[in-house]
């Protein structure tokens, strides 16, 4: 339960309902799915019975259910430990947010605008953004798998109780990782009908006020573009918070651990 109360209420999945609602056509021709459901309910059968093994041999880790299990292992230092993963965090956001450059044309434009400019046109496309989404998803998973992996690693060094979790994680990341790529490979689909959305929006603007299109200012802060890549920068950071719950999570079980030991 406390599982999907955090991931239904985490950033990715009010930001995903939200533009399903404001998207109103497509979201009535499908049901929505509860996103934090069908991730609660990727363990089969099979998954539950290699848990199950899993968990037992992690039970049986030097230290695990005798009286050393009471005594404390050596100190974590967690303030680095926090530092190290805030500046991780902080340069993945960086990375995320950092504004893309717009295409330039690769020939002469029926509009007459500036070759040496931006060309608006190609940046309405999808194919305009898809790779580029699809290659800081790949730095993300690359940074943040490391990193996960780190911090499991540190907090492998305290108490006996943090060695169990520290083996518990390494085997649910095994377990999920495929289950996780399928899902953020799904998200570009998302962000694909949204750039639609969006531009559907602002063609009925114009025909609503009697106005002609202007592409140059797509861009500019108020257009329909520059709002797309507003809408970018969100699900790639949602992405990113949710990526982190496995991080965050390690850390608050050291921190719960050493606060325990020093009462």
């Amino acid at each position: 339960m406390y599982l999907h109360h955090r991931l239904n209420s985490s950033r990715l999945v009010v930001l995903l309902q939200q533009w399903a609602r404001e998207d109103g056509a497509r979201a009535a021709q499908a049901p929505q799915q509860d996103v934090a459901q069908v991730l609660s309910q990727w363990l089969g059968t099979v998954d539950a019975v290699q848990l199950s093994r899993a968990l037992h041999a992690i039970e049986s880790l030097p230290g695990a259910g005798d009286g050393a299990a009471a005594a404390p292992g050596p100190a974590l230092g967690m303030a680095a430990l926090d530092r190290f993963v805030q500046k991780a965090q902080a340069d993945l956001t960086t990375l995320l947010t950092a504004r893309a450059a717009a295409p330039k044309p690769l020939r002469a434009r029926a509009d007459n605008t500036p070759m040496e400019m931006p060309d608006p046109q190609a940046d309405a496309d999808f194919a305009a953004h898809g790779p580029r989404y699809l290659e800081l998803q790949r730095q993300m998973d690359t940074r943040l798998l490391a990193l996960r992996a780190q911090v499991r690693h540190a907090i492998a060094k305290g108490s006996p109780a943090l060695r169990q979790l520290a083996a518990l994680d390494a085997v649910m990341e095994q377990m999920l990782g495929a289950r996780e790529q399928r899902l953020w490979a799904s998200l570009p689909g998302h962000l694909e009908r949204r750039l639609a959305h969006r531009h559907q929006t602002h063609q009925q603007a114009l025909q609503a006020c009697g106005q002609s299109d202007e592409p140059l200012r797509w861009r500019q802060p108020g257009g329909w573009l520059w709002a797309f890549e507003q809408d970018m920068q969100a699900l790639l950071l949602a992405e990113m918070q949710v990526r982190l719950l496995p991080i965050t999570g390690l850390l608050e079980a050291a921190h719960h651990e050493k606060t325990g030991q020093q009462e």
